[in-house]
């Protein structure tokens, strides 16, 4: 018992640490305060590890024999709580420079309780213990979306909180199913339901898995629950919207994962309305944020509309039920991740340095800011899907996904919109990089561009992250391997 503590560890250091925080005569100092946030960040980034590899296994209390608050972390917690924990420890080290004052004191017990509870949902063994941390998520997160307390900021904070709630709600919806169908609710590689379950119930089943994946996809940015995505991230300081985009809506991924593959069963699902109405929305979620990103103007709302495509990339993978297109959903998961983090964190050093919010106000910024918008263009190309960037990686066992499913419609169509969808990302990325260097001067004008300063603990988390964009793509070997072991265990 003592040796699976362990697992609190990772769960309440960094809420521990925010809640001192809260206290103004510890660490006085702001610097300080921010270095004190990136240290407890690197801890909890060593702790989920630890934590997780070790085969450790927790129960927090237990109401009956089959409902429990249950600690199990697997690989799949350790790929999922591991990158989110990395990326809370670089948001952090950009922060210090970004924020201009205030009371940094509230968004910083928050954004480090927040990292303690994503980790803890995580390492959830069962659905009722991932639903308790996926609703506190949501409350620990909705401070960091209103922290600028403008009229927009808390109107996105109500759609933030709504569409959540809405969605968990629809999920929820699908556990008293689940439930009341004697399905178990602890996570099982390959799911649980029989042949004999399914035919006894699985009208019943199968709905209880359509409301988990439409519910939870909300916070994944799925369709018709996508809305609060491109509300949310242009108010919210740029270090909140680029873990929103790359790690928050990974928690709606890991959910459906849960249900499918951990609960239901793939041999379940595969051949029903469920797994064709997921492939239908995940589609229509991809063209629709690559068409409606490359129209709008405003950066941080263009990243947003980005995100509601590419996340569902990685649900489309999931939704296709085979090894390959899940290995591409899983690497696009990291990827993904890497990239966004990276364009969001640059999109706030760009606001941070000029106060220019606008895609189309951003000519001649790579003169102004260049090593900034070098790495803006690094990620851009990765999430073009240009080789050997890491996100070529994925899409090609998306689209290697798509044409082995058997499916005959997506079999074609499937790789059609993710062309189509990575066009729509050059047309919408790759012009800004492009006017940025080469901005052209009209007849008799006369520009002189000065150099904005680009500060090292803001250019450090950008510069990490862009190598790992590329890296990954040239040495994708041990993350293959890791990601294949998840694969295996539920096919």
């Amino acid at each position: 018992m003592n040796g699976n503590l362990i697992l609190l560890v990772p769960v309440f250091l960094p809420v521990i640490a925010g809640l001192l925080l809260a206290f103004p005569k510890i660490f006085p100092d702001r610097k300080t305060r921010w270095w004190f946030v990136s240290a407890v960040c690197a801890a909890e980034l060593i702790m989920v590890f630890c934590a997780a590899g070790g085969g450790y296994e927790l129960t927090l209390a237990r109401f009956n024999d089959r409902l429990a608050f249950v600690f199990r972390p697997d690989k799949l917690s350790m790929l999922f709580g591991g990158l989110a924990a990395f990326m809370w420890l670089w948001a952090s080290i950009f922060s210090e420079k970004y924020f201009h004052g205030g009371d940094e004191r509230v968004y910083q017990c928050f954004f480090l309780a927040s990292i303690g509870v994503i980790v803890a949902l995580c390492f959830s063994g069962n659905l009722v213990t991932m639903y308790m941390f996926y609703e506190l998520m949501t409350l620990f997160m909705l401070p960091l979306v209103v922290w600028e307390r403008t009229k927009e900021a808390i109107h996105a904070g109500y759609s933030f909180f709504f569409y959540s709630i809405a969605g968990a709600f629809l999920g929820l919806s699908g556990f008293f199913i689940f439930y009341s169908c004697g399905i178990s609710l602890e996570f099982v590689a390959g799911g649980h339901i029989t042949a004999e379950m399914a035919r006894d119930n699985g009208g019943l089943l199968l709905l209880a898995c359509l409301l988990g994946i439409v519910g939870f996809g909300s916070k994944a940015g799925m369709f018709p629950l996508h809305g609060w995505l491109p509300v949310a991230h242009p108010v919210a300081p740029a270090p909140a919207s680029a873990l929103l985009s790359g790690n928050v809506t990974k928690m709606g991924v890991l959910f459906i994962m849960r249900i499918i593959y951990y609960i239901a069963g793939v041999d379940f699902v595969r051949g029903t309305y469920v797994q064709y109405t997921f492939i239908v929305l995940t589609l229509l979620t991809i063209l629709m944020g690559s068409v409606i990103a490359s129209r709008e103007q405003l950066l941080k709302r263009r990243l947003a509309y980005s995100t509601v495509s590419q996340v569902s990339y990685v649900l489309f993978g999931l939704a296709l039920m085979n090894p390959a297109a899940m290995l591409g959903a899983l690497f696009h998961v990291v990827f993904h991740s890497v990239a966004k983090n990276t364009l969001f964190l640059s999109a706030g050093a760009i606001i941070h340095q000029t106060g220019i919010t606008r895609a189309d106000g951003l000519k001649g910024i790579g003169k102004r800011m260049p090593k900034t918008i070098a790495m803006f263009t690094v990620v851009s190309l990765t999430l073009v899907g240009i080789p050997p960037t890491s996100a070529f990686l994925s899409k090609w066992y998306l689209a290697e996904g798509a044409l082995v499913s058997g499916i005959p419609a997506v079999s074609y169509l499937g790789p059609a919109i993710l062309l189509i969808s990575a066009i729509f990302t050059a047309a919408y990325l790759l012009p800004i990089s492009v006017s940025g260097f080469l901005p052209g001067i009209n007849e008799g004008e006369q520009v002189i561009y000065h150099r904005e300063k680009e500060y090292k603990s803001m250019l450090l988390p950008m510069a990490v992250l862009s190598v790992a964009a590329v890296y990954f793509g040239i040495f994708p070997n041990g993350l293959m391997h890791f990601v294949d072991a998840i694969i295996q265990s539920v096919f």
